[in-house]
This record gives structure tokens, C-alpha cells and sequence, in this order.
């Protein structure tokens, strides 16, 4: 049995650098600061936000998400100053096979240090123990190689190009997908 309510999936994660945790409306400050980036929302399917309105729109959303119990994202917080950063979570989580789809954005001021690298690692191991999945996926546009390589630190394998899987700003675009089953997991932790 996999563990979708709330509670179960959505509990705080910690890391050395970072603390996962259900955003709150508090948070639209942060997030309207690193999502106003063109170059952030580049290769994610939703358009930068144009004021913090948009910002508060996207976290009523997150807020009513999690009421519902439905798959949402964490904000990253970063603990030194308890910004949020960005965000991960589930995109989609199908009870029957065990598996979920992980998606994530983060603000351009923390790229290349590690960081989605490390909140990926959390989610990855509370998927894994926690919810009891068996497989977790993720995708990247292929003109966004980056976040493939951060995939490929967490242990997670490339199963493929989608050809014209998405429709993003205006145009169809090429898709990298990469998953990573239990068995992967537990082997790499022996």
C-alpha cells in the first residue's frame, strides 16, 4: 500500500542545507522573487509571474492542493535564512502501480551548488520509505541538460526521449525521461 493522504506525503523534510515544507501564503515575497525570472520559468510549464499576484495565485492553489489531499510541492527553504527557494514535489501519483512523477524549480541565485541535487535525494528517499512507491520519474526538456544531470546524481536512469511530449510556451518540445524503481534505491544504498 502507497500513502497519499497528506500527512503521509507531506511531512517536513530535512537536509544539511534545507528544510521541505508546505508553503504558506506567507511565502509569496520569496516566491514572487525568484519566479518573476524569465530564465527560472524558462523550461517549467507555467509563465514567470508578472507580479506577486501571481505569486499569491500560485500558492491559493498549493494551499487548496493540500486540503484536497492531491499531489503538491514542498517549498525549499533555505535554512540559514528561511527563504523560500524553490520548489519540488509530485506532479501526479498513480496508487495502483506504486509510481509519481517529481517535478521542481528553483531560483537562479542558488543554480550550480547542489542544492535541487540535495532536495531530490529527500524526496527520492521519503518516496521510496515513507509512501512505500516503486518507481519515481522526472522529465526535462532536452534543451535543459542541467536538470538531467541532476537526475542522473540521484540515482536515476535515462529511459528515453519523448518526442514533442509537452507543449510549452508555444511550442511543442522534446522530452528526457528518467526514473529510478526501489530495487535501484536499494541497491545503490548497500
Amino acid at each position: 500500500m502507497i500513502y497519499t493522504d497528506n500527512y503521509a506525503y507531506m511531512p517536513d523534510l530535512e537536509t544539511p542545507r534545507l528544510r521541505l515544507r508546505k508553503l504558506q501564503m506567507r511565502d509569496a515575497a520569496d516566491i514572487y522573487r525568484y519566479s518573476r525570472d524569465v530564465q527560472v520559468a524558462r523550461h517549467v510549464l507555467w509563465e514567470a509571474h508578472r507580479s506577486i499576484g501571481d505569486s499569491r495565485a500560485y500558492l491559493r492553489y498549493m494551499l487548496r492542493r493540500y486540503r484536497n489531499h492531491e499531489p503538491a510541492s514542498w517549498g525549499i527553504e533555505w535554512r540559514d535564512t528561511g527563504e523560500i527557494i524553490g520548489t519540488i514535489g509530485f506532479m501526479w501519483i498513480q496508487s495502483d502501480n506504486a509510481a509519481a512523477e517529481v517535478g521542481y524549480s528553483l531560483s537562479r541565485d542558488f543554480w550550480n551548488k547542489g542544492i535541487m541535487t540535495e532536495a531530490l535525494r529527500a524526496v527520492i528517499a521519503h518516496g521510496f520509505g515513507s509512501m512505500n512507491l516503486n518507481r519515481i520519474e522526472a522529465q526535462h526538456e532536452t534543451t535543459n541538460p542541467a536538470s538531467g544531470a541532476v537526475m542522473r546524481k540521484c540515482g536515476m536512469i535515462h529511459e528515453g526521449t519523448l518526442r514533442q511530449r509537452l507543449y510549452n510556451k508555444g511550442r511543442y518540445v522534446d522530452v528526457e525521461l528518467y526514473a529510478i524503481l526501489r530495487k535501484d534505491y536499494s541497491d545503490k544504498r548497500r
